[in-house]
């Protein structure tokens, strides 16, 4: 009998143990978590949703998995943090500094990236559609397989920039500013506005992605591919 009770024993000890640690850990996550904007902090999984954070230093912060759901970031630097995962739905970015910042796979549903300098940045694999990059510098950035239906990028610089396998259906890149390749391999072109740019040096386009594009008389293509009779360019 004395053997048959004991491993209900240890597991008793071990549920206190466990409960023990995490009691002692909670503290120390809420103190992180309420600590103020520094640059290198450890935000990571926190919650900071709906706050005023205009022009906060975060260089290099670990934000990952951070949710920062409407919260005003604008103005902020955010040079070379770690937002991977991270919630951003309805926030504002407007203004900041993010060059080398990581976007992967963030949730950036209708928020604002207007005038962001995000050059070298990768927002690979995140979800932004409707999301305003208006006038952002995202010279060299990585925007692979990430969902960018009906984003603006009107006036943003795209120098460089990598759309490979994006879904870029609706958004505008019309007043787009670029000088040499853009990457569009693969790319969704479902009634994307190109209206007026030079697309002559864009690397990996085919007739089908042009075909489904909404362009103009000025929209100006690779060698060997053709603008349609007429663009697929109906309101929507």
């Amino acid at each position: 009998m004395r053997a048959a009770s004991r491993p209900s024993a240890l597991g008793l000890l071990s549920a206190v143990a466990l409960a023990m640690s995490v009691a002692a850990a909670s503290p120390a996550a809420a103190a992180y978590c309420s600590s103020v904007p520094a640059p290198g902090l450890d935000w990571s999984q926190c919650t900071k949703k709906n706050l005023m954070l205009p022009s906060s230093s975060l260089e290099g912060a670990n934000l990952s998995g951070t949710d920062f759901s409407l919260t005003d970031l604008s103005g902020s630097n955010l040079a070379s943090a770690n937002l991977e995962k991270a919630t951003l739905v309805r926030a504002w970015l407007a203004g900041a500094k993010a060059e080398k910042a990581n976007f992967a796979r963030i949730e950036a549903y209708r928020s604002s990236f207007a005038n962001i300098a995000a050059n070298g940045a990768s927002f690979a694999g995140a979800e932004l559609q409707r999301a305003d990059f208006s006038g952002a510098d995202l010279t060299g950035a990585d925007f692979e397989k990430a969902e960018v239906g009906r984003v603006m990028f009107k006036g943003a610089i795209l120098t460089g920039t990598r759309f490979s396998l994006a879904n870029l259906s609706r958004a505008d890149l019309s007043g787009a500013i670029f000088e040499g390749p853009i990457n569009l391999d693969q790319a969704f072109l479902f009634l994307t506005h190109i209206e007026g740019l030079d697309l002559s040096a864009a690397t990996g386009l085919q007739q089908a992605q042009i075909n489904l594009a909404c362009g103009d008389d000025k929209t100006k293509l690779p060698a060997g591919l053709t603008a349609p009779a007429g663009w697929p360019c109906g309101s929507d």
